[in-house]
């Protein structure tokens, strides 16, 4: 297949940390990384940024790539921006009408205009787990943009979190699914117990009301550790003798073993081997081979 004629696909981003989606940039070849380009996506025009190529690119969504229409101008740009800030003044619009009908547990999160202006999304969430009747609040607020097509997305906690931003439950300054998570991963609370995290709900919740994201991080670095390390409570061989395992540090690969005498000292893993094994070889070499109950045997037993 010749080269030249293969799509230009880009991938472009909308938000400062949001997920990148794919479009082909084909009729617009001066079109580089860092450029602003205006595209055609499920929520009507929006202005994106070019954040890579993509040389491998998998199959196309619905059998064929959305194009790039054209690259952003400068007033593309101050257009965006005006209606980001427009986008504030609906949200704080919503929450008051929401308040004055009486909604209880709704939760708007953020709005979000198409490039053009005329459609507009509006994100809220329930704290309830029914569906929540939003005819009124759908009428009072069509009223306040009578000329724009506005489209209610109920999103999750997480979804909310990250789009209200704040300070993080552990502390930082910005939380991690606002500073650089595009996409949330499944979280159990099997990956706390790995990790030897306390379970106290205020250890392990964020300020969405879910499992912390974080638990993830280091999560597969545990697994594997883990494999190589006995578990607490095995009978273990070191150098000074005989003992039990009473604590585990997975990421430094070693062990605390207890003594008879009481005596508590860590060791590495490769300075330890389990009291099971060594025993099973031990009966091994003691217990009459096989082959010398036939008479067979070289060794002589």
């Amino acid at each position: 297949m010749d080269i030249s004629s293969q799509p230009k696909i880009v991938g472009i981003r909308f938000h400062k940390v949001g997920k990148v989606y794919h479009f082909d940039a084909s009729t617009c070849p001066e079109i580089q990384v860092g450029d602003f380009a205006v595209v055609e996506t499920s929520r009507g025009r929006q202005v994106g940024q070019v954040v890579t190529y993509i040389s491998d690119p998998p199959l196309p969504p619905e059998g064929v790539w959305k194009t790039v229409q054209r690259k952003a101008t400068p007033r593309d740009l101050v257009l965006r921006q005006l209606y980001i800030r427009k986008e504030h003044e609906v949200v704080v619009q919503c929450r008051e009408k929401a308040k004055e009908l009486g909604y209880q547990g709704l939760k708007i999160a953020g709005a979000e205009f198409s490039f053009d202006g005329d459609k507009l999304t509006i994100f809220y969430s329930s704290e309830g787990e029914g569906k929540v009747d939003l005819k009124r609040l759908r009428n009072a607020v069509q009223r306040l943009y009578p000329k724009v097509n506005i489209e209610w997305r109920q999103i999750g906690p997480r979804d909310v979190a990250k789009l209200m931003g704040g300070l993080g439950a552990c502390g930082l300054e910005n939380r991690c699914c606002s500073q650089f998570l595009t996409e949330f991963s499944p979280i159990s609370i099997k990956m706390a117990k790995e990790q030897g995290i306390s379970l106290t709900p205020a250890e392990i919740t964020g300020m969405c009301g879910r499992l912390r994201c974080c638990l993830i991080y280091e999560y597969e670095q545990y697994v594997e550790a883990r494999k190589q390390l006995p578990k607490k409570g095995k009978r273990v061989v070191t150098p000074q003798g005989e003992g039990k395992v009473i604590d585990v540090y997975p990421l430094k690969l070693a062990v605390v073993v207890e003594f008879a005498s009481g005596v508590q000292q860590e060791y590495p893993v490769s300075q330890i081997q389990p009291w099971e094994e060594l025993e099973a070889l031990k009966r091994k070499a003691q217990s009459p081979c096989e082959s010398g109950k036939n008479g067979g045997c070289s060794c002589g037993k």
